[in-house]
């Protein structure tokens, strides 16, 4: 599948898209699950091919179904919402391949942190003026200094599961 995704601004369609984790807990035996319901952002793919963009989750927004766990999530144990209220992901370059796979690289920001991350998505579906991803990818907590983990309860790496769907934004 060859698409040319068309330049200009482009506009997270927040009632479209979805941003959601999985992480394994009780060692391995459960998994919590949980999706950020306030989501935003936006990118622009400029006359060069380049693509730049920005997605923004309202940290304080998880919602795991389980009150009691989304309030310790938003604490200072792991997202600490009152210092760090959002998390970014700032993509640097987008490079769609023959096969629909688009290859995204940028810089993930949780709790202040900045990581490089690099994830491939799918595309998939594309038009003049929409465009849907789709990824899965993993991120190490620890990496953003969330490292609790009483008991060795929670180790091991979160799964985000990502639908991102962009309108061409009206100027």
């Amino acid at each position: 599948m060859t698409v040319a995704v068309e330049t200009g601004l482009w506009q997270l369609d927040t009632g479209a898209s979805s941003v959601a984790l999985r992480h394994k807990s009780m060692w391995g035996l459960v998994a919590a699950k949980g999706v950020f319901a306030i989501v935003s952002g936006g990118g622009e793919v400029a006359a060069d091919g380049t693509v730049t963009g920005t997605l923004v989750l309202d940290a304080a927004s998880i919602d795991t179904k389980n009150a009691k766990r989304d309030t310790h999530l938003r604490s200072a144990d792991f997202f600490d919402v009152e210092k760090y209220p959002e998390i970014t992901y700032a993509v640097r370059a987008a490079e769609l391949g023959a096969d629909g796979a688009v290859k995204v690289s940028g810089r993930l920001t949780v709790r202040g942190i900045s990581r490089p991350h690099d994830f491939t998505a799918r595309l998939s579906r594309a038009d003049g003026d929409a465009v849907t991803l789709d990824a899965t990818f993993t991120v190490d907590r620890n990496e953003f200094g969330i490292t609790l983990n009483q008991l060795g309860m929670m180790g091991g790496l979160t799964t985000i599961t990502t639908t991102l769907r962009f309108t061409r934004a009206v100027a």
